[in-house]
C-alpha cells in the first residue's frame, strides 16, 4: 500500500512540497550504501549490502538531478541546519568493501558527488574476514545449521532463536560481549574448517591500505567504523581504544587526513551508549551516523544523525524512502515515545528478513 501511494505522489509535479507536509522540516538527507557489484557472492548473499553497478549509477542520477550532495566537511562545519543549501543529501558508505573504490568512487567522480566512507582497518588488504561475510559464507555454503551449531558454545546466549541471518545480525550478536563474538567466530571456523587468511584472501573483498590512500583523488573523506565491526552496546569502556581508538589511528595513519566521523556498525541508535558517545567526542569525533531510516530535522545534532539504506531500483522508490517514509518514522517515533527503539529493530529484522527470502529461499 505504501509503495502505491509512493508511486502516486511521484508522478505529482509538487510531490516534494507534498512530502513536507507530512512531517518535520528535514535539513539533511543521508544515504549510506555498502558493496557496489554486478554479481552476488556467498560473502554477502542474504545480507543486504549489495547494490548493482547499474541500480548505484541511477541512484548517483536521481540525487543529483533533486538533490545537492554535500561533503561531510560541509556538515560538519554547518552548526545547525541552516547553512546546507536546500535538499542538501550526503552520500555515504559502510565497512571496507574495495567495489567502493574500484566501482563507487569513480561515478561519484563523474557526477560530482563527494562522499565519506567509514572503514574498519581489520579488514584492509584481506588480512581477515569481516564477521557478517564470514557467517554468511558458512550459511551460503554450509548451511545454517553449521552457524547454530557454532553458536551452542555460548549456550547460554538463546541459540534455539537462531534460524536465519536476520537472527544473527539483529538477535545473536547484539548480545555477546566482544570476547564472546570472538569465541564464536572461531567455533565457527573450526566446524567449517576454514583458514581465514587464505580465504580472505581468495575473497578480495576489501580495500587495500593503497586503495585507501587514493580516495582522495575522488573527493572522499574516510570516517571510523570501528576495527572488527562490532555493536556499541558490546563494549565495555575499556575496551574503546581497542575498537575506536585505533581504528581512528590507523585510518589517519594510512589516509594522512583527520578521522572526525564515526559511523554505528548496524546503525542502531542502541549501540550509541552514555559513555561510547562521551568517548566520541573525547577521541575527537565531530560526528556520529546511525541507520534508522528518520528525517534529519533543522537544529539536529553532529552527535546523532540518521542515515536512509534505499531502495535503488526505481525512482520513485528512492523519493519514498528519503522523503517520506523518514518524516513518517519521526512522527511515529514521537507517539511511541520510549518505545521507538524496539521498533526501529524490528523494523531492521523484517528488512534481513526479506532480503532473505528473496535470495536465499532455501535458507542455504
Amino acid at each position: 500500500m505504501m509503495d502505491l501511494a509512493g508511486r502516486v505522489l511521484w508522478r505529482f509535479p509538487g510531490c516534494f512540497g507534498m512530502a513536507r507536509v507530512l512531517g518535520p522540516s528535514y535539513s539533511l538527507r543521508c544515504v549510506v550504501f555498502h558493496h557496489i557489484s554486478p554479481m552476488e557472492s556467498p560473502f554477502t548473499s542474504g545480507i543486504n549490502v549489495r547494490t548493482t553497478t547499474k541500480e548505484f549509477e541511477a541512484a548517483l542520477q536521481y540525487l543529483t538531478r533533486h538533490y545537492t550532495p554535500v561533503s561531510l566537511q560541509a556538515v560538519l562545519d554547518d552548526s545547525d541546519g541552516e547553512g546546507l543549501p536546500d535538499r542538501a543529501v550526503l552520500v555515504t558508505f559502510d565497512d571496507a568493501y574495495a567495489s567502493v573504490a574500484e566501482v563507487a568512487a569513480p561515478l561519484c567522480q563523474r557526477y560530482g558527488v563527494p562522499a565519506v566512507f567509514f572503514v574498519n582497518a581489520a579488514f584492509l588488504d584481506n588480512r581477515c574476514l569481516a564477521p557478517d561475510n564470514l557467517v554468511c559464507y558458512v550459511a551460503n555454503t554450509y548451511g545454517m545449521e553449521m552457524v547454530t551449531n557454532a553458536a551452542r558454545c555460548l549456550q547460554h546466549k538463546g541459540v534455539r532463536e537462531i534460524r536465519s541471518l536476520a537472527d544473527v545480525f539483529t538477535k545473536f550478536f547484539p548480545s555477546l560481549t566482544l570476547s564472546e563474538r570472538g569465541e564464536f567466530l572461531a567455533e565457527l571456523r573450526r566446524l567449517a574448517g576454514i583458514s581465514e587468511g587464505p580465504l580472505a584472501e581468495k575473497s578480495a573483498l576489501y580495500l587495500s591500505a593503497e586503495q585507501l590512500k587514493s580516495l582522495a583523488r575522488f573527493d572522499f573523506e574516510i570516517g571510523n567504523h570501528t576495527y572488527t565491526h562490532v555493536h556499541g552496546r558490546s563494549l565495555s569502556p575499556e575496551e574503546f581504544s581497542q575498537e575506536i581508538d585505533r581504528n581512528q589511528a590507523e585510518l589517519e595513519r594510512l589516509s594522512g587526513e583527520k578521522v572526525e566521523a564515526f559511523s554505528q556498525p548496524y546503525g542502531s541508535s542502541k549501540d550509541l551508549t552514555p559513555a561510547l558517545a562521551d568517548h566520541l567526542k573525547r577521541s575527537g569525533h565531530r560526528a556520529v551516523f546511525l541507520s534508522e531510516s528518520t528525517a534529519n530535522p533543522r537544529g539536529r545534532q553532529h552527535y546523532r544523525l540518521d542515515r536512509v539504506n534505499a531502495r535503488t531500483d526505481r525512482d520513485d522508490a528512492l523519493f519514498m524512502d528519503l522523503e517520506v517514509l523518514p518524516r513518517l518514522r519521526v512522527v511515529r517515533n514521537r507517539l511511541l515515545g520510549k518505545h521507538w527503539h524496539s521498533v526501529a529493530e524490528n523494523n531492521q529484522h523484517e528488512r534481513f528478513a526479506a532480503k532473505e527470502a528473496s535470495t536465499n529461499p532455501e535458507g542455504h
